[in-house]
């Protein structure tokens, strides 16, 4: 089972994330009763999901619009954004929006092409779950939380919430 950082400590993954082609639940034997979807396969199907017996979450590429989860932002229990290189910054901005502008409480993990050095800064963004790529050192990542004293940033807590 795959192991990720979720709010400062290694954990085992509980959610099965579906590629964009994935062939739907119905039709292969899922063992995780828990579901990331894609966006646009979210908002088709997470009726029908949720009437199954999963739960559901969604993730997003970095040029989708997070406006589409508007309506349900307070049920959606997980929101992953995809990273497809490391040097591809608009995930970042994806959890901004989603912490500071849209209200967004749930878990909010980082997936994809994620390396330990980017943890910190990630962090700062709003995310409290990271899913590292299979090459890096998850103990050493979980140590990158704490690689600077300041920030130039509001200091946040696991929740994206500025510390008072």
């Amino acid at each position: 089972m795959a192991r990720i950082i979720k709010n400062g400590e290694i954990v085992a993954d509980p959610w099965c994330l579906l590629a964009a082609g994935a062939e739907a639940p119905g039709s292969v034997t899922v063992i995780k009763p828990q579901l990331l979807l894609p966006l646009a396969r979210w908002a088709q199907e997470l009726e029908s999901l949720e009437n199954a017996g999963y739960t559901v979450g969604v993730w997003l590429a970095p040029d989708d619009a997070p406006e589409a989860l508007l309506p349900r932002l307070a049920q959606i229990p997980v929101i992953a954004i995809q990273f497809p290189s490391f040097t591809d910054g608009r995930g970042y901005s994806l959890a901004r929006l989603l912490r500071q502008r849209y209200g967004f409480r749930g878990e909010l993990r980082a997936f994809g092409d994620i390396l330990r050095d980017q943890i910190y800064f990630l962090h700062q963004c709003g995310f409290n779950v990271f899913c590292l790529r299979p090459d890096q050192d998850i103990e050493a990542a979980v140590a990158a939380l704490e690689d600077y004293s300041w920030s130039w940033l509001p200091m946040t807590d696991m929740m994206g919430r500025v510390a008072q």
